[in-house]
């Protein structure tokens, strides 16, 4: 069916509720802080607990049942990533995964070896790393912000990287200025230095696909929640690693494929709420096109609608420069994802998104797990920013009456 943000609107079952109820629907602008869920998402993980209750292995119906929805999510979640649905691996959110993995990988470090993260990242793409390197006796270097401090200072990067690095750990995007890290450059240059490469991909996979194999990195995080699904972790680990780290394990556990880091009981239904959410955005492909073609024809559309939004928004910023935007003034989706972080000299990003929340507009204030980045622009660890952030179901005329609100705010 044709694309538009008012049909991904009126699909949401958050929508449908507030309908049901005879209320006005929220206008929901913190899509970095996690996307509402398509009624189909809600469907599908009711239908698994209405289904019949299962662990994996057993020879009945509901158990075969549950194998069949952890293999689908696999190949779901590979479509987003150009992956292998076999080096796919589920947990119960990214940051659990980025600990778990780091603490294997980091098995190889030895004194005298380096890691590298940087200013940009969202702490669990950085914690994970720095405790692991605590621990092994490693270096940690960090990369800050080129001068106008939006984006990687790639040179500095460039520099730092040496055959003692043994791992790079970057953000897809900042998930608070919205800035999109040059994947294809960062990957070259680690992978010129003989470094694996762990991408935090969380924030970018709501706006863009990555493809894995192009780049050729080690490790991609992803969080469902961020585009439509349930709260729920995965993570790409290419190989040899996936085969030959040693996994933290249960020693009766499966020690073949990604199940050898699968701790546990998974959540099933979750799993399956993140295939109808990845089902939800590849419905705008062509129909007959597999899984990963549909998905690129959907995220066209959606890239284009996203850029108008931020163009939108951008413009009425410009007229109003009492506003502060830390992040590029630009509206290239190529460049940056429609998140804006913001300040206002007269007042807190707390009282401005208070304000917002009680006229029906949902935002956040602070430093959104981000605040090395906010160190930088001298504002941390108070008072942080206000953040806004579209998603591809967000109205260009929601947009419009969150400007005319921030006017009034500050009226």
């Amino acid at each position: 069916m044709p694309y538009s943000a008012e049909a991904c609107w009126q699909q949401l079952a958050v929508v449908q509720a507030h309908r049901d109820r005879g209320e006005l629907c929220p206008y929901f602008f913190d899509g970095p802080g996690g996307a509402q869920m398509p009624q189909s998402v809600l469907a599908a993980m009711s239908e698994y607990w209405q289904g019949g209750n299962a662990n994996l292995g057993a020879p009945y119906a509901s158990s075969e049942r549950v194998g069949q929805i952890v293999e689908q999510g696999r190949v779901s979640a590979a479509a987003l990533l150009n992956a292998p649905p076999a080096q796919i691996i589920f947990d119960q959110n990214m940051s659990s995964l980025a600990f778990k993995l780091s603490r294997a990988i980091s098995q190889r470090w030895r004194r005298g070896d380096q890691i590298i993260v940087t200013q940009l990242d969202h702490f669990a793409n950085v914690s994970s790393w720095q405790r692991a390197a605590q621990d092994r006796g490693v270096d940690v270097i960090t990369v800050g912000l080129d001068k106008q401090g939006w984006q990687l200072d790639y040179a500095k990067l460039e520099a730092l990287l040496s055959p003692k690095v043994k791992l790079l750990a970057v953000s897809g995007a900042s998930n608070v200025c919205g800035s999109i890290v040059n994947l294809a450059r960062v990957a070259e240059m680690a992978n010129a230095a003989g470094a694996m490469l762990a991408i935090d991909a969380v924030h970018l996979l709501p706006h863009q696909l990555m493809d894995v194999q192009a780049l050729d990195c080690a490790v991609v995080f992803g969080s469902a929640y961020k585009f439509c699904g349930p709260h729920l972790g995965f993570a790409y680990l290419a190989e040899p690693w996936l085969s030959e780290l040693e996994a933290y394990r249960v020693s009766a556990a499966t020690n073949l494929g990604p199940g050898r880091f699968e701790t546990g009981t998974q959540s099933f239904a979750a799993i399956a709420g993140m295939s109808a959410a990845i089902d939800y955005l590849a419905q705008w492909g062509e129909r007959d096109a597999g899984l990963r073609a549909r998905l690129v024809d959907s995220y066209a559309q959606f890239s284009a609608h996203e850029q108008g939004l931020s163009e939108r928004f951008i413009r009425w910023l410009q007229a109003r420069p009492q506003w502060q935007l830390y992040g590029l003034p630009l509206a290239d989706s190529a460049l940056r994802t429609p998140t804006f972080a913001l300040s206002h000299p007269q007042y807190s990003p707390y009282q401005l998104a208070k304000q917002l929340g009680e006229q029906g507009v949902y935002c956040g204030a602070g430093h959104f797990y981000a605040p090395a980045l906010l160190e930088q622009w001298g504002l941390a660890p108070q008072p942080g920013v206000l953040r806004l952030g579209f998603m591809h179901y967000t109205l260009a005329q929601q947009v419009d009456e969150l400007c005319r609100l921030l006017d009034g705010c500050i009226a």
